[in-house]
């Protein structure tokens, strides 16, 4: 039985918080069960320098874990981000990106920097479907002042993560099933249906394709669910 008699397809409780720092153009708190990711997004004039002749914007995003994030201590990455950070804000820059009309961004930088306050799983994942969150309440504020006239936001992005546990199918990973699981998959989709990106892997034996194709009928229901809970947070920004 999973925490609090959840369904194989149900996802944690999710809260989205809008509006919780009082100096970023957008943000939000993200509450996945016991994850709780902070998600802050500015907005500056300015862009990276190897795009000066491109006249598009940009969009990146920044991850990192608070020191006691976990169940026990991780030291502070002082010096350079591990190659997990790495993976995992490249990952949530692409993804919000890949949504993002960049040319109606021109000479703009969005950066999203998503911090994880306590992690029980699926940290990568609330961090996409919370920092789309802050950045559309960040380009909300802009277009009120003036500075973007076309909305550059084309669609929204959602992120959850699958996983076969005990031979079960599961939605919404938290950690004692992740670290348990037989497969872990994390699935990024758009509003319109479309694939954003696919990360799956086998813990051990191989697993059917029919198991995946289910996995993600399970992601597209609960991507349907957490842009649900997008829509209602924007609109509480607002």
């Amino acid at each position: 039985m999973r925490t609090n008699n959840r369904r194989n397809d149900e996802l944690r409780k999710i809260e989205i918080i809008p509006n919780v720092n009082m100096f970023a153009e957008g943000s939000c708190l993200i509450k996945c069960g016991n994850t709780q990711v902070l998600c802050t997004a500015t907005v500056e004039e300015k862009i990276p320098a190897w795009m000066k002749e491109e006249n598009k914007g940009w969009v990146t995003a920044e991850y990192s874990m608070l020191p006691r994030a976990n169940r026990s201590r991780t030291p502070r990455e002082n010096k350079a981000p591990s190659g997990r950070t790495q993976e995992i804000q490249r990952l949530i820059g692409r993804s919000l990106r890949s949504v993002v009309d960049l040319e109606a961004l021109k000479d703009h930088t969005i950066t999203v920097d998503c911090d994880v306050l306590q992690g029980d799983g699926g940290t990568r994942t609330a961090s996409i479907t919370g920092g789309f969150v802050a950045m559309y309440l960040a380009v909300q504020k802009m277009r009120k002042e003036g500075k973007f006239i076309v909305n550059p936001i084309k669609e929204f992005v959602a992120a959850v993560s699958c996983g076969i546990v005990d031979g079960e199918d599961l939605l919404d990973l938290e950690y004692e099933e992740d670290s348990n699981a037989q497969a872990d998959t994390n699935f990024v989709l758009s509003s319109g249906g479309k694939i954003i990106e696919i990360q799956g892997t086998a813990e051990g034996a191989p697993f059917a394709e029919e198991r995946f194709f289910h996995l993600m009928n399970m992601a597209k229901k609960g991507i349907a669910e957490l842009m649900d809970l997008q829509h209602q947070a924007i609109n509480k920004g607002m």
